[in-house]
Parts: C-alpha cells; structure tokens; sequence
C-alpha cells in the first residue's frame, strides 16, 4: 500500500510528495525544497524511513517545483524524468530565479522522457502517467487505480485550477485536460495538488466555478 507524505516548501508554498510502500521503495515527486533546511527535512524524512528512492518524477518544470530537483538527483543517485515538452520550461528556470532574485536554485537536467500511458513502478506499486498539458506544455499527472488517487500537480486545485498566465501555457488546453482526463475519474478519487489542499473529483465536479 502506497503512503503519501507531503511537504510545502519554498516562498512559493509548494507541495512536495514523497510516495512509498511496504518495501520502503519510494519516489519523490516535485521537490521544490530550495533553503538547506528544507532540503534536510526531506533528507531526514527519507533516513527515518528507511526509504530506497528509485526515482525523481516532475510534473512540470516551473521553477517552485524543480528547486530541489539537483539535490534529489545528486543525494540519491537517481534520475529525473519528465515529458520532453518540459524542456524549454527547465531552460528558462534559472533565468527566471535570476530576473526574480531568488537565490539558492542549482540547474538541473531531466534524464528520461515518459508519456501518457508510461508505467512507474517501485516495490510493489505503480503510477500511470496521464498527459494533462495547459498549465505547462509537457505537464503530467500520475495516478494510482488500486488506491484511487492522483498526484496532479499545478492542474486541478480545491475551488480552482492552475494559472494560464505564464509562458508557453494555454488555458483552453488546461481545460480540455481537466474535462478528459480528471473529470473521467471516479468521484472518490483524491486529486493531491501541487499547491494548497488535497480535493476529491466529486468536490470539483459539483462545485468548481471553473469548470461549469
């Protein structure tokens, strides 16, 4: 059984996520950790558990989630992967952390490319990769059928849904990617976003403005 263990990180209060299973193989998803001690909190929390990461997996690659990504990869000795269309997102974020004075951000190389329909697999559990761009061009979403939930990133929020207003984003698409891929989800799915609370596709389906 897959546990779920958060973190919110950074000015920009992102949410980090740690998965892992009864044989303490884990993958970090989105680590937006970007001060040292945020980086040693999610060091600790991995050492406490006995966790074994077997991968780095990033939703997009807007800056607030790729803070930590060069830790992760460097502390663990695992491999980023992502959708290709991310690329020119991840060329830009050390620029953008340069325009906005945010300091601390070490660049950072994706090493594989997976897509819709991808299989993640460690220990006994595995994520299907669902393709949802809008938000970002490249952006994913991984779901777990056997426990009914999705780790969704910066597409779906609790009353909302991700901005369109960046570079390279596209608001009819973000929409589209909602109604097609979330919204044929089953009601009791829980949708772990990648800022603020965790939401239901029922709570969404029967209240969210941005999708009537």
């Amino acid at each position: 059984m897959i546990q779920i263990q958060s973190f919110v990180f950074s000015p920009f209060q992102e949410n980090t996520y740690v998965l892992f299973d009864e044989t303490h193989e884990a993958v970090i998803i989105d680590p937006g950790c970007l001060m040292q001690a945020e980086k040693e909190t999610l060091a600790q929390f991995v050492t406490q558990n006995r966790l074994i990461v077997k991968a780095l997996l990033q939703t997009h690659a807007h800056l607030d989630h790729v803070f930590g990504s060069a830790f992760v990869k460097r502390k663990y000795g695992v491999k980023m992967w992502m959708h290709k269309n991310e690329l020119p997102i991840l060329a830009s974020v050390e620029n953008r952390c340069q325009l906005w004075g945010i300091r601390g951000y070490e660049p950072v190389e994706a090493d594989e490319f997976i897509d819709e329909g991808d299989i993640i697999s460690f220990g006994n559990s595995q994520l299907e990769i669902l393709f949802v761009p809008g938000h970002a061009p490249g952006h994913l979403a991984f779901v777990n059928h056997a426990q009914r939930f999705v780790i969704g990133g910066d597409v779906l929020f609790k009353g909302s849904v991700g901005r369109t207003d960046f570079p390279l984003c596209d608001n009819e698409a973000l929409i589209n990617s909602i109604q097609t891929k979330f919204m044929t989800l089953e009601d009791d799915y829980r949708v772990y976003a990648g800022h603020m609370d965790s939401t239901t596709i029922g709570y969404e389906r029967r209240t969210n403005p941005f999708l009537t």
